[in-house]
Order: structure tokens, then C-alpha cells, then sequence
């Protein structure tokens, strides 16, 4: 029901910064939340920040609070995953998911992923 598209993944130095996007269409109204999960090789997928898609309650990882920031931008229909002060740790497949109706939901769409590559 909804249709999400990655974008900004690349490779960086450590330290540097990236910004990824998140473009959903379709059923959009229904979102509840939007989230960017990562997978490294050889790890399991992991949760990385979220966003409701009206209002503006966040939630991050330990692992990443203070350097990266999520963002929405309803009028686009997009979900920014601003990234600074990157580690080679980050480097991993990068994938933006939707829960619909209710926070207790499950992820149920998700997008194809973007890869980010921190260099040391």
C-alpha cells in the first residue's frame, strides 16, 4: 500500500557526514510511524531512529544519538536521516520501513536499502 524509495547513500571519510532520503507514495494517510533500520555483513538488522509521520516524537539508538537526526517533510512525503561525525561502524545497508494505523503495529513496508560505506 505504500511504496518506499531510498536515496544518499554513497561512500565517506570518518567523521564526514551523509543524508539520506525516504520517499513514500501511495496510502501515505495511513503511516503511523517511519523508521531507518541498517544491516552490516554478517549482522543482524538493527534499529536506528524513528519518526511519527504527524507530530513530531522521535527515537533513537544509543548508538547513534547526538550525531545522527531524523527528519520529515510532509509536503514531499519524505523522511531525511541527516548523518554526521560517521564511523567506519556505520557502514552498512541502510532501509527506511513504515508501521501503519498503530505504534504496536509491526513494520510492514520497506524499502529496497542504500548503501553507506564509512572509510577509516
Amino acid at each position: 500500500q505504500v511504496l518506499l524509495v531510498e536515496s544518499g547513500g554513497g561512500l565517506v571519510q570518518a567523521g564526514g557526514s551523509l543524508r539520506l532520503s525516504c520517499a513514500a507514495s501511495g496510502r501515505t494517510f495511513n503511516i503511523y510511524t517511519t523508521g531507518w533500520f541498517r544491516q552490516a555483513p554478517g549482522k543482524d538488522r538493527e534499529f536506528v531512529a524513528s519518526i511519527r509521520w504527524s507530530g513530531s516524537t522521535t527515537g533513537y539508538a544509543d548508538s547513534v544519538k547526538g550525531r545522527f537526526t531524523i527528519s520529515r517533510d510532509n509536503a514531499k512525503n519524505t523522511v531525511y536521516l541527516q548523518m554526521n561525525s560517521l564511523k567506519p561502524e556505520d557502514t552498512a545497508i541502510y532501509y527506511c520501513a513504515a508501521k501503519f494505523y498503530r505504534p504496536t503495529n509491526n513494520y510492514d513496508s520497506w524499502g529496497q536499502g542504500t548503501q553507506v560505506t564509512v572509510s577509516s
